[in-house]
């Protein structure tokens, strides 16, 4: 039984659990038959009608799995053939146990001639694959790819990087993948996920506590690691413990963006929100807004003069407002307050960041949610590191600045300069929509106006964006994603 579904092992950390295991008196190879039993099984359960299982076995513990898988489905009596790289090469450790132990013959992938009816077990790298497939393996992936064949990846896709989710030089696409104990970055990150197929996590018996001992800080986006924290309405509460959230508004003809955002807090439960609008706007905003206050804010002297005055928890900028100096103005007139800086507000800074940096040293209050593009334009150094994770460039980003990097996408990563991070999944493709983003930084804000801590309340809005989505459906609008924001149950 997994304990866990939020815990994810980069491919070292996962080495060192089954280092830890073995080093405890667990028989490593009895968790190589269990693993290799699991493949066995789901190959069965999924694919019943298979004429004959290849399987695919490289040189270490991954191929030992094959070999497992591949004796216990003969014992099964399916019809299975062995293929390896090297006919020549004899694994060492508890593969060579699990060569050994199966009766089959293990033939050269040159051998190998596909059929219709084959299901496909790959056992040749697993997660912690560094350098390029070799091009006999290639040439397999792209005719297993060619056939249209099933594939049952062993851990993950060979050819596919455990660590950053990305193809070195080619992969299978997976339909199935069994891992073992957690999941890694790699089926996570994109292309990763794609490749992978449906997931399956297996318990082979490494206790839990040398699990979470080799973990590290990144997890899987769940509620388990904000739901503590969010806030919950009682007979005491009202709106100004519920928090103010103010959201900057464009020019007359750019309101539309900080309107979605100002709904959306106002939906994701602040209990006061304000559109800070310029003069020119101020109609055009009138017109619109009905639960929402409007407040008019021209220059970074009037964001001083409301700051003294007024009680406000928490502030978005950027959607709609402009690229410019008004905008670094404002942010640093805001002088270290909760703030969700978003599109335009991040643009702004490209050439000039370390004013916002240093702005937010200290307690983390800054909120950045860059897509693919403004990463690159505020941390373009980060962004071109090839050998860096999405994972890695988030958490590097957020120390660099201070602020919680909200690296957005269908694997939006939440980092924050601690180096806790976490990949979200519960996104649907449909979320990449216009709008969809200022959605996302007025849900953020609403969170941080409640009184959640930086990390989490982005944790937060990212899932509670994503289950919005789903629950609005294929084919939604923006303004249908702020009507389908919906409180998760804290009890």
């Amino acid at each position: 039984m997994i304990e866990d579904h939020a815990t994810l092992l980069t491919p070292e950390e996962m080495a060192d659990a089954d280092a830890a295991a073995a080093a405890s008196g667990i028989d490593s190879y009895g968790l190589m038959e269990k693993a290799g039993w699991a493949v066995a099984a789901a190959a069965l359960r999924l694919y019943p009608q298979t004429c004959r299982f290849v399987v695919l076995c490289g040189p270490g513990n991954n191929g030992g799995d094959g070999y497992v898988a591949a004796r216990a489905l003969a014992e099964a009596g399916a019809g299975v053939q062995i293929f390896v790289l090297d006919v020549a090469f004899e694994p060492a450790g508890d593969a060579g146990i699990a060569r050994r132990a199966c009766p089959l013959p293990a033939l050269p992938l040159s051998d190998l001639s596909l059929q219709e009816g084959d299901t496909i077990i790959d056992a040749v790298f697993g997660a912690g694959l560094a350098r390029d497939v070799p091009t006999d393996l290639r040439a397999v992936i792209a005719a297993v790819e060619a056939f249209g064949l099933p594939v049952i990846a062993v851990d993950l896709p060979s050819g596919l990087c455990g660590r950053r989710g990305v193809p070195l030089g080619a992969a299978f696409n997976a339909t199935h993948t069994v891992t073992f104990m957690a999941r890694k970055p790699g089926h996570l990150l994109m292309p990763g996920r794609l490749l992978c197929g449906d997931v399956e996590v297996v318990d082979i018996g490494i206790p839990w506590r040398i699990v979470r001992s080799a973990g590290g800080a990144l997890r899987v986006n769940q509620p388990s690691l904000w739901r503590h924290l969010l806030s919950k309405p009682d007979s005491g509460s009202h709106k100004y413990r519920r928090g103010h959230l103010a959201v900057f508004s464009g020019g007359a003809s750019h309101t539309g963006a900080a309107r979605l955002s100002a709904e959306a807090g106002l939906a994701s439960g602040a209990g006061l929100v304000t559109v800070a609008s310029p003069p020119d706007a101020m109609g055009v905003n009138a017109g619109h807004l009905t639960a929402v206050m409007l407040r008019e804010v021209e220059n970074a002297s009037a964001i001083r003069e409301w700051l003294a005055s007024g009680k406000l928890s928490a502030f978005v900028l950027g959607p709609g407002f402009g690229v410019g100096a008004k905008a670094r103005d404002f942010v640093l007139a805001l002088d270290g307050h909760p703030l969700v800086l978003d599109a335009d507000g991040i643009t702004s800074f490209r050439d000039c960041p370390d004013p916002l940096f240093d702005a937010y040293r200290g307690e983390t209050r800054l909120v950045l949610t860059p897509h693919e593009g403004e990463f690159a334009r505020l941390f373009p150094d980060i962004s071109e590191a090839w050998d860096l994770s999405k994972v890695d460039k988030a958490v590097a980003a957020a120390r660099r600045s201070s602020a919680v990097v909200v690296y957005k996408g269908a694997d939006t990563v939440i980092a924050a300069p601690d180096g806790r991070a976490a990949v979200n999944e519960n996104a649907p493709p449909w979320l990449a929509t216009a709008g969809s983003g200022d959605v996302l930084a007025g849900m953020i804000g609403a969170l941080l106006a409640n009184g959640m801590p930086a990390f989490e309340a982005a944790a937060a809005g990212v899932y509670l964006h994503g289950e919005a989505a789903l629950r609005a459906g294929e084919g939604m609008t923006a303004e249908a994603l702020v009507h389908a924001i919906r409180p998760l149950d804290v009890d």
